[in-house]
């Protein structure tokens, strides 16, 4: 009984996202058919699709299943403890220093190689 169920449900999202992708692909292929239209109400036309579109494809296990990690994702995002202005700066500027003592060693090795490559070819 629950394997038919699971069928149907399954089967069921196929056409609903198969529903949703022929209405992203029908407001691409509208947007470019109707090129000679108004710029405002070709993109009303694709916002007005791909929000049809996404409400159709949230109604499918995978689209619930990814607006719940949204929200999951949402919440964790503002658990973070972002850095002072003051902390970005130091960390930046020692970015930016540790990138100038690397670049200038590489160039040191790049010199005496230079020169060790000249002796020995003679030029």
């Amino acid at each position: 009984m629950t394997t038919n169920t699971e069928n149907q449900n399954n089967s069921l999202d196929i056409v609903k996202w198969g529903i949703a992708v022929i209405l992203i692909a029908a407001a691409v292929i509208g947007n470019q058919a109707f090129g000679e239209a108004s710029v405002v109400v070709r993109t009303l036309g694709v916002i007005v699709a791909f929000v049809i579109a996404g409400f159709i494809a949230l109604q499918t296990v995978k689209g619930k299943e990814a607006l719940s990690f949204a929200r999951e994702a949402h919440i964790e995002v503002r658990k973070v403890v972002w850095p002072t202005r003051q902390e970005a700066l130091n960390t930046t500027f020692i970015v930016l220093a540790a990138t100038a003592v690397v670049a200038v060693i590489l160039w040191g090795f790049d010199w005496v190689l230079l020169r060790v490559v000249n002796l020995i070819t003679g030029v």
